[in-house]
């Protein structure tokens, strides 16, 4: 059996597709361990997982969108994360002695230790962002993350210039997509899309499964962690374009409550609910378009109205529209009429259900958490062999 050691963005979409191929791994036999913050990795990978401590980086909630949030994404949180984190991820790496490290694509300090010790890693994309590089076409862009990545390089003590883009390992790139969404891809050669990997969450014993009417169709409304303050007026839109709907579906919003003080009697707010217990009662969803909400209401058939508002996540809505699983509006413009249209389109329309059963069965033959720990486990060339050891146990 092999070691595999995790290091990821404290990111809730970002650990949930990892911490599912880490507990397959588990099962398997293999020894597992993050790289990471107590605290917040402990709810989301369970009680008996292993976990190195390394701080923690808060992340901002960006109001910023387009090349602005790209900005802020890189210099406000992504660089400094590495900086933070750096030294932890290498006192992890020494202390559990990993065959593989898998890498958050965003959490570069796990590439940059793995590096330092000749290390086999493997790119995890939990979003589409780095996948589909929307930035090849703007070289001035490119340009500017390479030189970012570059210096992270130099001041992590690494000689020379990086080998390659350090968002991409030369050894694997794990993507939790499928190409019945994302189509042929073509680049890179090394690239795995697994589909969405789905483990068990907790239950949720507060959510009032009874209020469901089986006679009714169902939707969930789930727009990430928007805030109150950032919603631009898309929660109370919502309300109204489900408001007529009555007599035939019933919503459930994840919001904050004072975002809808008054809702119908078939309007259910909840800050949280447990997405995955309901998806089999869906109809459809509406959603910003986060790659973990498109693939698991994808994974269980269940289709889309989506309003991206930045990241992959207007990447993600337009490979739904293209699909056909779906349906793209404007998070900031669609008033309430052109909502419920799309809505009752989504729910009615009997080949946008064929295309969302589509992509379904295209995620359940990509294999998931189940293909992403084969591939992993295919990744492991040798044990350590006494000269890696050795420079494991000296400290940086």
């Amino acid at each position: 059996m092999s070691r595999f050691l995790f290091v990821s963005l404290p990111l809730t979409g970002h650990v949930n597709p990892m911490a599912a191929v880490a507990k397959t791994l588990t099962a398997q036999g293999h020894d597992v361990a993050w790289a990471g913050s107590e605290s917040y990795l402990r709810p989301l990978v369970g009680p008996d997982a292993v976990i190195q401590q390394i701080p923690l980086r808060p992340h901002r909630r960006q109001a910023d969108r387009g090349m602005a949030a790209a900005k802020t994404r890189w210099e406000e949180y992504i660089v400094p994360h590495c900086k933070v984190s750096l030294k932890g991820v290498d006192k992890a790496v020494r202390a559990f002695q990993p065959d593989v490290v898998a890498v958050d694509q965003h959490a570069v300090a796990g590439a940059l230790v793995a590096h330092r010790y000749g290390l086999t890693w493997a790119s995890m994309a939990p979003t589409t962002m780095e996948l589909t590089r929307p930035y090849r076409a703007l070289p001035k862009v490119e340009a500017w993350i390479h030189g970012h990545l570059a210096k992270l390089w130099t001041d992590a003590g690494l000689p020379g210039e990086p080998p390659h883009d350090l968002r991409f390992s030369p050894h694997l790139l794990i993507a939790f997509t499928g190409t019945a969404l994302t189509g042929p891809l073509s680049w890179p050669d090394n690239a795995v899309l697994v589909g969405p990997a789905i483990a068990d969450r907790p239950a949720d014993h507060d959510f009032p499964h009874d209020w469901l009417d089986p006679a009714k169709k169902h939707v969930l409304i789930s727009m990430g962690t928007l805030t109150f303050g950032t919603s631009n007026g898309f929660y109370e839109r919502a309300v109204e374009a489900v408001r007529p709907l009555g007599d035939r579906v019933q919503a459930i919003v994840t919001a904050p409550p004072e975002s809808i003080p008054d809702p119908p009697d078939h309007v259910l707010v909840r800050t949280r609910v447990p997405v995955l217990e309901l998806m089999p009662k869906l109809d459809a969803v509406v959603s910003h378009g986060g790659l973990n909400t498109v693939c698991e209401s994808l994974a269980h058939g269940v289709p889309l109205v989506v309003a991206p508002i930045k990241g992959d996540q207007p990447i993600n809505a337009a490979q739904v529209a293209a699909a056909g699983a779906g349906l793209r509006v404007s998070f900031a413009r669609v008033r309430p009429e052109a909502l419920r249209a799309a809505l009752v389109t989504v729910l009615e329309d009997p080949s946008i259900r064929e295309s969302a059963a589509h992509v379904r069965d295209s995620f359940a033959a990509a294999g998931g958490a189940r293909t992403a720990a084969e591939q992993l486990a295919l990744s492991v060339k040798t044990s350590f062999g006494e000269k890696e050891r050795d420079s494991l146990e000296t400290p940086a």
